[in-house]
């Protein structure tokens, strides 16, 4: 796949949501979104097929994401609790304000990669197969970190 516009075409909506799962804010989506699609086309001939293009797409979009979390947090104060209630998920919208304030909270404390896979998995709908490849793991390695994640934070909930 030479023509970088199909490559766009083809992959810009699994790169959103991927964004999107580890982001959960859309216009940082976006923004994350269009980056890596520039850095991409930038450094195509750097693409050694090792991987799926998908793949590669998605190291460059969370890469991109961590590098942009990194300048926010020089320049920006913590949020205030306005902000954070509107930065929840659709999902802890339904639950009472303060269980979803503690699930955050604990989501939050995971270690890497519990906490990556958890919400690349819950947030991001990704299959253990695509999370595993993500990390250059097998879809048994997702399934049990994920499974470790959840119970972790079934345990902390009780």
């Amino acid at each position: 796949m030479t023509d970088f516009g199909e490559i766009y075409r083809v992959y810009f909506s699994d790169v959103y949501k991927y964004v999107l799962s580890i982001s959960r804010n859309e216009a940082i989506a976006e923004e994350v979104t269009q980056e890596t699609f520039f850095k991409a086309m930038r450094n195509i001939e750097k693409f050694n097929g090792s991987c799926k293009l998908s793949v590669w797409l998605c190291q460059i979009a969370k890469n991109t994401y961590f590098t942009l979390s990194q300048k926010q947090k020089r320049y920006t104060h913590d949020l205030t609790e306005e902000a954070y209630e509107a930065e929840l998920d659709i999902e802890a919208a339904y639950l009472d304000k303060e269980a979803a304030k503690q699930l955050h909270v604990l989501l939050h404390n995971l270690s890497e990669p519990q906490k990556e896979v958890f919400t690349l998995r819950v947030f991001g709908e990704l299959s253990f197969a695509q999370i595993g490849e993500l990390f250059g793991k097998t879809d048994s390695w997702a399934r049990l970190i994920f499974y470790r994640a959840k119970k972790q934070l079934q345990e902390a909930i009780k």
